[in-house]
């Protein structure tokens, strides 16, 4: 599986942003990674420098192959509207991503291996596929059998963000897709232009 399973820092000080979550790292190490980082002189990075930096970012941040990525942005660009703003909606409508935003998981990582071993339901039905898109309407809950697993228990203990088109019922452990998100609801700071610009070359 190609998957990057490395350190998760040296990606973020790659960045040199917090793209998996808060990460004290940026505090003590603000600069690219590598032997020769601290000393590293930033050079002037080219328009396509730029543009493929915020598609590795957005890769990064979903945890979504080359493939599956350029897959979905093609479905974006099918959509008619605003092709970057159809992808990250494409994006969040994940079901990986949803038991992530839902606080069932801590992470994205472990959203999509809660997904893969059968421990989410979509509609009362087991689905371990993690790019499996969400209609409006369904409902994401954790397996009956699976609702005491530490990993979940400890996450939801921890839940704080609440986002508008998701609704979450603590008492069935179940939220609800109310809606694809507008963009300005969606957190995640990614520059979606010019990933767009870059596919359009």
């Amino acid at each position: 599986m190609a998957r990057y399973i490395g350190p998760k820092t040296k990606i973020v000080r790659k960045f040199g942003e917090p793209i998996y979550g808060v990460d004290k790292t940026l505090e003590k190490k603000n600069y690219p990674p590598g032997q020769h980082g601290i000393n590293r002189k930033r050079k002037k990075v080219s328009e396509y420098g730029t543009q493929l930096s915020e598609k590795q970012k957005a890769k990064y941040t979903y945890g979504v192959l080359e493939k599956q990525f350029h897959k979905t942005f093609e479905e974006a660009a099918r959509m008619g509207g605003i092709t970057g703003e159809n992808l990250l909606k494409l994006l969040e409508s994940r079901l990986d991503n949803v038991v992530y935003r839902l606080g069932i998981a801590p992470s994205r990582a472990a959203a999509r291996q809660l997904v893969s071993h059968r421990h989410i339901t979509v509609n009362g039905n087991v689905v371990n596929i993690p790019s499996y898109s969400l209609k409006v309407g369904d409902v994401v809950a954790v397996r009956e059998k699976s609702k005491s697993l530490e990993v979940i228990t400890e996450s939801l203990a921890g839940k704080r963000n609440r986002y508008p088109w998701l609704e979450w019922d603590g008492a069935t452990m179940s939220g609800r897709f109310l809606q694809k998100p507008e963009r300005e609801d969606i957190p995640e700071n990614i520059k979606e232009q010019l990933i767009v610009e870059l596919y359009s070359k």
